[in-house]
């Protein structure tokens, strides 16, 4: 019964946003804006989920200006998580196939997010080169998940450098994004399904680093990230043991 009530609400929620969404993004169509105003909702529906999510921002994440974001990327539960992390003027890079999925897809497109096809390395580049230009030439800030992909409880997964070769090639400093695991933790059909923790990390310093070392910034990024992950893990069992 749960799992159907949950059903019918993200089917509602889905319409609601994409007539909405929709709608108001054709007012400002690509609006860097848009990302922050609508994809910050999808958070709202944290509480459907049976699930209490819990925001670690530091006092001036909304005032901090250009930087290139990167956060772990666990499965579909991550667009009801850490969008909650979108702060203003800040767009995505997801893959190109994104958009053919019904609804969210379009909704994905017309709100600024920018569309990469991962299997052709030259237009992957090409895209990250625009990512760069994009930067250098307005005040907004790309969000990407260096995984490339989910990791659907393999833990966190090595990174790929497009991220980094981006921040570098801008000369903006990254902020990581950590969400605790969500894999098997939250069940369509439980009502409680406990603490999401999504905590903003420290700006980590791009100055020192060119393309020649982007893989060890890549480690380096991860290394911190992976920590993060393994704690806040660690703090959400504490306290769901205490219910």
């Amino acid at each position: 019964m749960v799992a159907l009530l949950r059903v019918i609400a993200v089917m509602i929620f889905a319409v609601f946003m994409f007539v909405f969404g929709c709608g108001y993004s054709l007012l400002t169509p690509r609006n860097p804006k848009l990302v922050y105003i609508i994809g910050g909702k999808f958070c709202k529906m944290a509480s459907v989920f049976g699930f209490k999510l819990e925001l670690r921002f530091p006092e001036d994440a909304y005032e901090r200006g250009q930087h290139m974001y990167v956060a772990n990327h666990q499965n579909n539960w991550d667009l009801f998580t850490v969008s909650a992390a979108v702060t203003p003027k800040v767009v995505t890079v997801g893959k190109k196939s994104l958009v053919w999925i019904p609804l969210f897809g379009q909704l994905y497109w017309i709100t600024g997010n920018i569309l990469i096809d991962r299997f052709n390395r030259s237009k992957a580049k090409g895209t990250i080169d625009q990512v760069v230009d994009r930067m250098k030439s307005s005040d907004v800030s790309v969000w990407m998940f260096p995984e490339g992909t989910r990791s659907r409880g393999r833990g966190m997964l090595p990174f790929k450098t497009g991220a980094f070769h981006a921040a570098i090639g801008a000369g903006l400093p990254i902020i990581p994004i950590v969400c605790s695991t969500t894999q098997d933790k939250i069940k369509f059909n439980r009502w409680n399904n406990g603490h999401v923790i999504v905590e903003m990390l420290p700006p980590i310093s791009t100055e020192n680093y060119s393309k020649e070392n982007v893989r060890e910034l890549a480690n380096l990024v991860r290394e911190q990230m992976k920590a993060k992950l393994e704690e806040l893990d660690q703090e959400v069992e504490r306290l769901n043991n205490q219910k």
